[in-house]
């Protein structure tokens, strides 16, 4: 996508049906990817794999951690297994086995976690996870991938299939509007910069990329010119974007479903710290869990909005020009 780009977000099918969507097509071209399910394959969208391929879908019922043991039994015999669940499920039940069974052989098995951020709604702290981005991050050898909308979705479910090694895939339940048109390309590692600018860099991932295109749109009212980078890729991260970005504009905002602390932001925050330190500003959700609501009650009440992205960007202006 070309830096400057105006974008008109249109609506978008939900980051979780678009995995499902991309998992038929790597179905269809690989006849070694398999997919593990712990009995949600309706809401994970793994199903659809299940009707085309029934013979390559294992159902463990409700027992995560199996899964993710079983999943890297058959890495082992040269399959490639997408165990799927909720991030909440997957990522807290089954992080010893994703220790032990996945990233300590180094084995080459894909964890997507669906129903990820507090976005997943009036189902409740219980199962909304806000932790598994550093909980994967953690884990020596993973590659840890967060798409905007559906057409980066297919595209990095396609690209882990193709990296050889343990990767964590998150997708959320709402639908997400169309960033992307189909023409970007998309590399593990690689960030994607949006719009172009000189005075702050919002770096965003997830949902939040839609939220920090509308925070430009309005900061450009104000006279403030705002890069906005798409960091789809949290580990391995796109050290060189980081860099010129501190470099360039002098500040940054870091915007992500998740909590702050442990998050995208703050290895961001690492990278500007070794390099090129710079002020930075952090969205997200602050060392709380939320409770329930809709979706857009959640993210207005813990400020994960265009608004709340803008607000950032001035105050660490504000900081910049002291």
């Amino acid at each position: 996508m070309p830096a400057g780009t105006k974008f008109e977000l249109k609506p978008g099918p939900a980051t979780r049906e678009a995995f499902g969507r991309a998992l038929v097509e790597l179905g269809r071209a690989n006849k070694d990817v398999v997919v593990c399910d712990a009995d949600l394959s309706k809401s994970t969208m793994t199903v659809y794999f299940q009707k085309e391929f029934p013979d390559r879908f294992f159902s463990y019922g409700i027992a995560e951690a199996n899964m993710v043991a079983q999943a890297a039994g058959l890495a082992y015999a040269g399959k490639i297994p997408f165990a799927a669940s909720f991030s909440a499920f997957v990522m807290n039940k089954g992080f010893e086995q994703l220790r032990v069974c996945v990233a300590y052989p180094n084995l080459n098995v894909k964890i997507v976690g669906t129903h990820s951020g507090i976005s997943i709604g009036e189902d409740g702290p219980s199962q909304m996870s806000v932790e598994e981005t550093s909980l994967a991050c953690s884990l020596p050898g993973f590659v840890v991938l967060t798409p905007a909308d559906e057409v980066s979705t297919k595209a990095l479910v396609h690209a882990a299939a193709a990296h050889v090694g343990p990767v964590f895939i998150r997708t959320g339940r709402p639908k997400a509007p169309i960033i992307y048109n189909g023409d970007q390309n998309f590399e593990i590692g690689k960030a994607v910069k949006l719009l172009d600018g000189t005075d702050v860099t919002i770096i965003a991932n997830g949902l939040l990329v839609a939220e920090a295109l509308r925070a430009a749109e309005m900061l450009e009212s104000e006279g403030i010119s705002t890069r906005v980078l798409d960091l789809h890729t949290v580990k391995p991260l796109d050290r060189d974007a980081i860099r010129r970005a501190a470099w360039e504009t002098g500040a940054i905002v870091a915007a992500e479903e998740h909590l702050v602390d442990g998050g995208m932001g703050v290895r961001v925050a690492q990278v500007v710290a070794e390099t090129t330190p710079c002020p930075m500003e952090f969205v997200g959700i602050q060392d709380t869990y939320a409770e329930s609501g809709t979706p857009s009650e959640l993210l207005d009440k813990y400020g994960l909005l265009a608004r709340d992205v803008a607000a950032a960007v001035r105050k660490v202006l504000a900081r910049k020009r002291r």
